[in-house]
């Protein structure tokens, strides 16, 4: 496993910016971050809450090996990763990913890959809780 990746478990609280202040930055210059929030209105539908539930022992590996590919792919120095479980409600962070680089380019190419692989690989289901009823969304993330 590599030292540049930091996978940090959020079951009942994520603080993106607490996970930001654990990047090491000495040899970069740019840093691009993706916070994704759970949204207070969804299709015109109230959303009290997103339900996460994880495979626990899968979930943080998964992420170490998202970040380790991240660093191949794209040359970037580190990357660091959260993803909530449980009740998540509106305007609370479901996801924290941050990537740290000598260049923006590669940061931002990264930082957008390691979300579009998280949400298509990581082992997490969510079911969104809303004035309407509950709904198990379709796919993985």
């Amino acid at each position: 496993m590599s030292n540049r990746v930091i996978v940090e478990e959020a079951p009942d609280v994520l603080d993106p910016n607490a996970l930001l202040a654990k990047l090491p930055t000495d040899t970069c210059g740019a840093i691009v971050s993706f916070i994704g929030i759970t949204r207070g209105i969804d299709n015109g539908k109230q959303v009290y809450s997103l339900e996460f539930d994880a495979w626990q022992s899968k979930l943080n590996p998964t992420l170490q090996r998202l970040g380790e590919e991240a660093i191949e792919k794209f040359g970037i120095e580190y990357a660091a990763l959260a993803h909530r479980t449980g009740s998540v409600g509106p305007a609370e962070p479901i996801v924290a990913i941050h990537v740290s680089s000598k260049h923006r380019k590669e940061a931002f190419q990264a930082c957008s890959w390691l979300i579009d692989e998280l949400k298509a690989q990581a082992p997490i289901w969510k079911k969104e809780v809303r004035e309407d009823g509950e709904e198990w969304k379709a796919g993985l993330g």
